[in-house]
């Protein structure tokens, strides 16, 4: 049986509260958007600039969450370049519950992260260990993708958690480690998963919700109808019939072969 979504089920726009004509607001599918989370786990999928950060940086905003990573304990840190979300003011929520306890990992604002901890950490009026909940020390002291994990194994517990392309950092052992660890706790009944993410390994997850964000509006499809299934299984199935049309795309407008 599929594990519903234990805490939001719902963003919808608001278009009365629409006041620019700027991006996002000019994207067709932020106009229409009414996003219904029927799974424990709910991948976004779509080409770049689609609009898929955009939105999960809003729902981190709706969830008290930092728009440039973290948990709560982080919302008045100003660790990065984003503070506010835009799209977020126009966008209602609807909770079946709040959650306790939040996290949203936006990979390429890590590094500013890691900086907030260790600023903490030299800071003598920081009461505590700003490391605890990290794996006891140092982001920056740790490669791209160990303190990914780190903060994996570490903080993701119970609750509400939004993922901006995780598998950035991730050899495809470390997704399927990731899956592992995500399929535990959605059994548990405690944790919901919002991600935004071009890995086709990710998307395998039994049960989960794919939403499409490439088109005019957001609508559910299948694994097989992503682009990064289809593309990802055809090039290891034949990559000698992918690199002929790619060697023929890219020959120069005159050269001859």
């Amino acid at each position: 049986m599929t594990a519903a979504a234990p805490y939001l089920v719902n963003v919808r726009v608001k278009a009365e509260r629409i006041d620019s004509q700027e991006y996002p607001f000019n994207l067709p599918l932020i106009r229409s958007l009414d996003l219904q989370f029927t799974s424990a786990v709910t991948f976004f999928v779509g080409e770049n600039g689609t609009g898929k950060s955009t939105v999960i940086e809003a729902i981190a905003a709706l969830c008290r969450l930092p728009v440039s990573g973290g948990s709560r304990n982080e919302l008045s840190a100003h660790h990065g370049p984003d503070e506010s979300s835009p799209l977020a003011s126009a966008l209602r929520p609807s909770f079946r519950r709040r959650p306790r306890d939040g996290y949203f990992l936006r990979s390429e604002f890590q590094a500013h992260l890691a900086s907030l901890l260790d600023a903490r950490r030299a800071d003598p009026d920081f009461d505590g260990n700003p490391y605890a909940s990290y794996g006891g020390r140092s982001l920056h002291t740790r490669s791209h993708g160990e303190a990914f994990l780190a903060i994996l194994q570490n903080r993701i517990h119970a609750g509400l958690f939004l993922f901006d392309e995780p598998e950035s950092a991730l050899s495809p052992q470390r997704q399927l480690a990731l899956l592992a660890q995500m399929s535990a706790l959605v059994a548990a009944g405690t944790s919901q998963f919002i991600i935004a993410t071009h890995s086709p390994i990710l998307l395998t997850m039994p049960d989960a919700q794919i939403l499409s964000f490439d088109g005019d509006a957001v609508r559910p499809i299948s694994l097989e109808e992503t682009s990064h299934y289809q593309i990802t299984r055809g090039i290891l199935q034949s990559p000698a019939s992918y690199w002929k049309h790619l060697r023929s795309s890219s020959t120069p407008r005159g050269t001859q072969d």
